[in-house]
């Protein structure tokens, strides 16, 4: 069963950030985006083996996990490039110049459904300021992932990831440690923030928004 975990303003101050000066200035900036994420994380491994073949435990509340890397220290996303879910060729590469989010998700994990009317307005809205949304789509089946996205009103690209090679190209830099993780990537292909476990409407484009240096 999955299991929500409320934190206290403390809590979130523990978020790891990496550098020396800036990053406390990143840590106050991000406290408030911080608080606004809760985690419902399908747990089980480093991307998410718990799937619908799985030994039947596949949706295990995880803890809270934040991250906001200030600048000058955040990591390289790799160059990922595959086919959409809808058959079309993408590449993370051509969103440079973007602030991108990177959201991994499986039609089969129920906290990643409860982030999705978010994720899917949030696409919307945020297009206009530079923004760009794509997802990855973890151990899933066409038809079950294209049906979620209608349900939920999701527009943007999702690349499919039956194998989690995508996911594990991520390995060296930021993986995603559960199913939704999400990550925010910076103009120039850097990573900048990640989240692990289900975020929240407020809570994600307050942390879009630190990292485009967009005003609200």
């Amino acid at each position: 069963m999955s299991r929500v975990l409320r934190l206290a303003p403390r809590a979130a101050q523990v978020a790891r950030v990496s550098g020396q000066p800036g990053a406390r200035a990143a840590v106050t900036a991000g406290i408030a985006v911080l608080v606004g994420l809760a985690v419902v994380g399908c747990d089980g491994g480093s991307i998410a083996s718990d799937n619908p073949q799985s030994s039947g435990q596949s949706f295990v509340g995880s803890s809270y996990a934040s991250t906001l890397y200030s600048s000058g220290h955040r990591p390289a996303a790799p160059d990922i490039s595959g086919t959409t879910i809808t058959g079309k060729p993408l590449s993370l590469r051509s969103y440079r110049g973007y602030t991108v989010v990177l959201n991994f998700w499986g039609s089969w994990c129920t906290p990643c459904r409860e982030e999705a009317p978010a994720l899917g307005t949030l696409a919307k809205q945020m297009y206009g300021r530079g923004v760009r949304f794509v997802g990855i789509d973890i151990r899933d089946e066409a038809d079950s992932a294209l049906a979620f996205m209608q349900t939920f009103g999701i527009t943007y690209p999702s690349l499919n990831d039956p194998n989690d090679e995508l996911a594990l190209a991520f390995r060296n830099t930021v993986p995603p440690s559960a199913i939704p993780t999400t990550l925010v990537i910076d103009k120039d292909g850097r990573i900048a923030a990640r989240v692990v476990g289900g975020v929240s409407y407020s809570g994600l484009k307050a942390l879009i928004l630190a990292v485009s240096g967009k005003p609200s």
